[in-house]
């Protein structure tokens, strides 16, 4: 009954407009508080929570939120974006299907590079919603299209979902497995979850494609102009560097040659170098600044080639220390061009934005799952659990059912710190793979963002969208992606391969 009226209060802390993180951490703290009054709760559990904060700042893997954050933000204040777009529907044409598609397709590669569904919702609809509307369009499959295509970051990798994840994975399924007595299970990491997530955030991509092809008709009178030669060299400078951005940061995290900080480090130069080279107006910059983004590739190809460990080599030695002198000055120099610029100090405060606002729900969750267990509430939902018509996988369609229910009314973040510690083992405890798990609750965090009213894609949208889109048009154009969100997860339930032979021919 403590448990019941503790998650009844902390969603009418949310929904009251107070901040998350206060909800989050303070309601289940007033509610032990009180419980210690009447000898309810043991209130030494209270003094675990330090380490718990200490261990949530000295996390290596968390340090890669706000890297992949900053990267991501960068990426879309220079305008990279709304090039390659240009680009991209100048190629496939201005019909309805070739522009959707081209809108599709930069989303895909978009979500690839930030991740951040805000910003991606925001810079779709300024870069994006015009022409689509000049191509014939609906408002309606205008506006679904750009939900649904900006919501895309969250199961490409890399993804900050995917990151979060898989710290909460990865501990969860460590205790769940010694409870139930393996005491060495295999470790999930965080690479195994980009691995995992590729096939699905591809397929989700495929079913949106076919969508639009079979439903686009170009509108009645609407003459849509061929599509046009673009000169290879465009191509080649418009989208080579940011797809190099991201072979360079997947495949050095799935090529175990880096960790996802590691990479996530590598992704913030890059996306700083890029960033500044679009917008140097000088050749000598324009130069360094290429070389030094040449040397960071240089790098690592030396480390796959294994150079880094072979030590007596002299040769590969310099080399290396050449390339790190030359990626100092180009980071110099890129980072003096942006701050000159004005670039890099917005860019840094809305990394600070984001980013305190995960690490604050992190905390706070901390604190919510250490009365939850105080409480003996890990008990209870494993007793629960485990007497659900249909075993394992009963206790997992319920998982599916809360997060899509809670989808309605909380962000991503919360709900990954809120259910996968508390309901996540009973999941976990037996043979389910945890790859596949994370990749369905992340398809399913996905989902959250189109769901009205609440959904968060919805209202980025509506915060930019002209005044002659409707409100029930926006809501109309993201449900037939809604259904197609829910055929993908029942797809990947029908057949958990999809997410898990990757991981196992990359990853072992």
């Amino acid at each position: 009954m403590i448990l019941v009226a503790m998650f009844v209060a902390l969603f009418a802390g949310i929904l009251s407009g107070i901040p998350a993180m206060l909800a989050i951490a303070g309601v289940p703290l007033v509610t032990a508080v009180i419980a210690v009054q009447f000898d309810l709760f043991n209130a030494s559990f209270l003094s675990l929570f330090p380490a718990r904060v200490w261990g949530v700042m000295t996390n290596t893997l968390l340090m890669a939120v706000p890297l992949f954050v900053l990267m991501g933000v960068l990426l879309e204040r220079a305008q990279l974006a709304e090039r390659m777009l240009r680009v991209l529907a100048r190629m496939l044409g201005g019909s309805p299907r070739g522009m959707a598609v081209a809108v599709l397709l930069f989303s895909a590669v978009i979500a690839a590079s930030t991740g951040i569904i805000g910003a991606t919702v925001v810079m779709l609809v300024l870069i994006s919603l015009r022409p689509m509307l000049e191509a014939g369009i609906s408002k309606q499959q205008a506006s679904g299209l750009i939900c649904a295509s900006g919501t895309l970051g969250q199961i490409i990798p890399p993804s900050i979902v995917l990151v979060l994840l898989g710290d909460q994975i990865g501990n969860t399924y460590l205790e769940a497995q010694q409870r139930a007595g393996n005491f060495a299970p295999q470790p999930v990491s965080v690479a195994d979850l980009f691995a995992g997530a590729l096939m699905p955030g591809l397929m989700l991509v495929g079913l949106y494609a076919l969508w639009l092809l079979f439903t686009l008709r170009p509108a009645k009178g609407h003459v849509a102009p061929r599509a046009a030669r673009v000169p290879l060299r465009e191509v080649v400078f418009t989208f080579l560097p940011p797809m190099l951005l991201i072979l360079a940061v997947l495949g050095s995290i799935l090529g175990g040659i880096a960790t996802a900080t590691e990479a996530a480090g590598l992704g913030a130069v890059g996306a700083l170098l890029m960033a500044a080279f679009s917008g140097a107006a000088r050749m000598p910059a324009r130069v360094l600044i290429a070389i030094a983004g040449l040397s960071a590739f240089a790098l690592v190809g030396l480390r796959i080639a294994g150079f880094d460990r072979a030590t007596h080599d002299s040769v590969a030695g310099l080399l290396a220390i050449g390339a790190a002198v030359l990626i100092a000055l180009g980071v110099v120099v890129a980072a003096a061009r942006l701050w000159q610029g004005r670039m890099l100090q917005g860019a840094l405060m809305e990394t600070m934005r984001i980013s305190g606002m995960v690490f604050g729900i992190v905390i706070a969750a901390s604190m919510l799952a250490l009365v939850f267990r105080g409480f003996g509430g890990d008990r209870t939902v494993s007793a629960l659990m485990a007497g659900l018509p249909g075993g394992q996988l009963g206790a997992l369609l319920l998982v599916m059912a809360v997060v899509f229910v809670l989808g309605f009314i909380l962000e991503a973040v919360e709900i990954i710190y809120i259910v996968v510690p508390l309901l996540g083992p009973a999941v976990l405890g037996g043979d389910i793979s945890p790859v596949w798990f994370a990749v369905l609750l992340a398809m399913n965090l996905q989902t959250s963002f189109l769901t009205p009213p609440f959904g968060f894609a919805l209202f980025y949208y509506r915060s930019v969208a002209p005044r002659t889109i409707s409100t029930a048009q926006i809501y109309r154009g993201v449900f037939p992606f809604v259904m197609l969100q829910l055929l993908a997860l029942v797809i990947l339930i029908a057949v958990p391969s999809i997410a898990t032979w990757l991981p196992d021919l990359i990853l072992n």
